[in-house]
C-alpha cells in the first residue's frame, strides 16, 4: 500500500474513534438527563404528598412495597391510638408545656334572612382572611390530640400551635372550610352532634364526614342532640354523652377522645359522665388559651363571629393570653 493511502486509512480510523467518543458522550449525557428527571418527579411526589402511580405492566420491586408497608403501618397507627401526624414530633417521654389558643367555628357562610343567630355565621371571604392572618402571624393548627400528646409525653409541637375547631356538623364545614384549609396542608376538629342537624337541614352527609376525616381532621362530639347537660338526670347523660362517642367510633372506626359542652353548659355531674364514658377532656366557651395546668375537662376556646377581620382575629387572640381559667362550672340557662 503506498504512503497516500496509509495515510488516508489512518485518518479514516481516527475519524470513526471519534464518531464512537461523541456517542458514547451523547449517551452519557442522556443518562444523567434521565436520572435527573425521575429525581425531581420524585422529590415533588414528595413534597405534594402523593406517591408517583406505576404503570399497570411495570415491574413492583422490593422498594415500592416497602412503602406500601410503611403506609400501612401509619394508617394502623392513626386507627389504634391518638391521631398525630408529621406535624408533631417524636415523644421526650416528659411533660411539654405548649399553650395555643383553640377557635370556635359554627357556620362558614353568610347568614340568611331572620337567623336567630347571625353572628356564628362566618362567610367563606372571612374565614380565608382569618385563616391567611393567621398563617402570616406564623401559626400552625394543630388537633386536641396533638396538644394532648404533647401536654402527657412531650411529644414537640411546631411553633405557635393553635387548634381550629367547628360544632354541630354543618355542611359548609365540608363545603367551604375544608378546600381552604386543605390548600394550606391545615389540619382541625370536628365537634359533631348526632341528630337534629340532618342533610336536609345543612348538617353533613356520611361521605361528607368521611371526607373531613380523609383529609385530617379529628372527630369529636358535642352529643346526640345539643341537649342543655345540665339539665339531664344520670342516664340522659349517659345517653347524650357515652352513647355519642360509642356511637361515632363504630360508624367512622376512629377514636372519639374529646367532649365538647353543648352551648357551654357543663357542672360537676356533665364533667364526671363525660369522664366516666372515657373522654380525655373537654372543651367550653370561655375564651382563654390552653395549657397542661388547665383542667383538661375545662379547656377555652375563643368565638369566632361574623365581621371579624384577620387583625381583628389576631387581637382576639392576643388579649385572651392572659384570660383566668375557666370555672368549675357554666350555666346560662
Amino acid at each position: 500500500m503506498d504512503q497516500e493511502g496509509l495515510t488516508r486509512r489512518r485518518a479514516e480510523r481516527a475519524r470513526e474513534r471519534r464518531r464512537r467518543q461523541r456517542r458514547r458522550r451523547l449517551g452519557a449525557s442522556a443518562s444523567l438527563v434521565l436520572i435527573a428527571a425521575v429525581a425531581v418527579v420524585i422529590v415533588v411526589a414528595a413534597l405534594s404528598g402523593h406517591r408517583p402511580r406505576l404503570h399497570p405492566g411495570a415491574p413492583r420491586d422490593g422498594s415500592h412495597h416497602a412503602v406500601r408497608r410503611a403506609h400501612s403501618k401509619r394508617v394502623a397507627h392513626v386507627s389504634r391510638g391518638v391521631r398525630t401526624g408529621a406535624r408533631i414530633g417524636p415523644a421526650t417521654g416528659h411533660p411539654g408545656a405548649a399553650v395555643a389558643p383553640i377557635l370556635m367555628y359554627h357556620v362558614i357562610n353568610p347568614p340568611p334572612p331572620g337567623a336567630p343567630f347571625p353572628g356564628l355565621y362566618v362567610p367563606s371571604d372571612e374565614f380565608l382572611e382569618q385563616m391567611l392572618a393567621l398563617k402570616h402571624a406564623g401559626y400552625h393548627p394543630v388537633t386536641l390530640d396533638d396538644l394532648w400528646a404533647n401536654w402527657r409525653h412531650g411529644n414537640r409541637l411546631p411553633s405557635k400551635p393553635i387548634v381550629i375547631t367547628f360544632d354541630n356538623g354543618y355542611r359548609s364545614q365540608y363545603t367551604n372550610a375544608r378546600p381552604i384549609l386543605r390548600r394550606l396542608h391545615w389540619t382541625a376538629v370536628l365537634n359533631t352532634q348526632l341528630s337534629g342537624l340532618p342533610p336536609s337541614q345543612g348538617g353533613l352527609t356520611t361521605a361528607q364526614f368521611r371526607g373531613l376525616l380523609a383529609a385530617g381532621w379529628e372527630l369529636d362530639t358535642q352529643g346526640i342532640s345539643h341537649a342543655d347537660l345540665v339539665t339531664e338526670d344520670a342516664a340522659g347523660l349517659r345517653y347524650q354523652i357515652d352513647h355519642a362517642r360509642t356511637t361515632l367510633q363504630r360508624r367512622f372506626h376512629v377514636p372519639v377522645r374529646w367532649f365538647c359542652y353543648p352551648s357551654g353548659q357543663y357542672d360537676s355531674a356533665v364533667i364526671d359522665a363525660v369522664r366516666a364514658a372515657g373522654f380525655v377532656g373537654s372543651t367550653t366557651v370561655v375564651p382563654g388559651w390552653a395549657s397542661r395546668a388547665d383542667d383538661p375537662f375545662a379547656l377555652p376556646r375563643l368565638r369566632v363571629l361574623g365581621g371579624t377581620t384577620g387583625p381583628e382575629l389576631l387581637a382576639q387572640i392576643a388579649a385572651a393570653r392572659d384570660a383566668p381559667a375557666p370555672p368549675s362550672a357554666y350555666e346560662t340557662s
